[in-house]
């Protein structure tokens, strides 16, 4: 099998525990995924299968989109409820207050990296460092919020749910911990569910456990091809013989391939070959007159 399959992920399990199952499900040995959850978030999950692996370099950051939920009145170690308790607040926050500060998080902040994070600090991942008890200055990184909404809140509860829309390198966990300071109180995220990412929604995804229990060539069917992945970029139809030549590592002639009008150098180009096969990536290089070969995806 060679392309994409949407993965609903569920709860309790990681990224690399779902890539052992449908290695299994698809026997297919050649199986990445596009970007990790935490095994207490479930939600979208796209894996990539044979030659659609070469593709994972080149994705665009397209933005990553969640529901989370949060609790205020603690913190833990972790940022979520699975860490242990560190502190606790009596400030009871209200609807008002959250709505007040929600706006402090929209476009590009900066946030520290939680202890419990795959960061490296000085040749180790802070993970490692945080489970032998030693926390370290972490420098702060710029992240985008795109999209901060608060869908509920009990304030009997102190419990509340967000909806996000994020840059790559977000920490969830973080914005809820941040958000609680912010209002005057300590919070911890309790759930997550990653609703978008790689272009891909919930609409799209396959729960794992329907997905392992499905008949191989069924299980097919649900996979989409790699060139899903790059439907941002133009489209350009080669001749047989430019076909065999791009294949083949070799350029094409900018003059003799119709490149769409508007492109300019360094652009990127899905390049298909006249029965509509998708060939792969090429980049056009106007110093040599060029569409080069960034990416092939064979798939024979």
């Amino acid at each position: 099998m060679n392309g994409v399959i949407v993965i609903d992920k569920p709860h309790g399990f990681t990224s690399f525990d779902v890539v052992a199952v449908m290695r299994r499900a698809c026997g297919q040995k050649k199986i990445g995924h596009t970007g990790t959850l935490d095994p207490m978030a479930t939600g979208v999950l796209p894996l990539l299968l044979g030659c659609a692996t070469r593709a994972e370099p080149l994705l665009d950051d397209s933005g990553k989109e969640y529901e989370a939920s949060f609790r205020f009145g603690f913190s833990t170690d972790t940022e979520d409820t699975t860490g242990r308790v560190t502190a606790q607040s009596g400030v009871r926050v209200t609807r008002e207050e959250i709505l007040r500060r929600i706006p402090e998080f929209a476009g590009e902040i900066l946030q520290t990296p939680p202890m419990y994070s795959a960061v490296h600090k000085d040749g180790k991942r802070l993970y490692e460092l945080a489970r032998q008890g030693v926390e370290v200055e972490r420098e702060k990184r710029p992240v985008t919020i795109t999209r901060l909404e608060l869908l509920a809140f009990d304030e009997e509860r102190q419990e509340g749910r967000l909806a996000v829309a994020c840059s790559k390198g977000t920490y969830i966990r973080t914005l809820c911990a941040d958000l609680a300071l912010s209002c005057g109180s300590l919070g911890v995220m309790s759930a997550l569910r990653r609703t978008r990412a790689a272009g891909f929604g919930l609409d799209d995804a396959v729960p794992l456990e329907q997905a392992r229990e499905l008949p191989r060539e069924e299980l097919a069917r649900r996979v989409l091809p790699v060139d899903v992945l790059f439907q941002a970029r133009p489209r350009v139809s080669v001749s047989a013989a430019q076909a065999a030549r791009f294949a083949n590592g070799g350029g094409l002639s900018l003059q003799r391939t119709s490149v769409p009008k508007g492109i300019t150098g360094g652009a990127e180009l899905r390049v298909y070959a006249p029965d509509g096969k998708f060939l792969g990536l090429g980049r056009v290089d106007p110093a040599a007159g060029e569409l080069r070969v960034l990416r092939l995806f064979p798939q024979d």
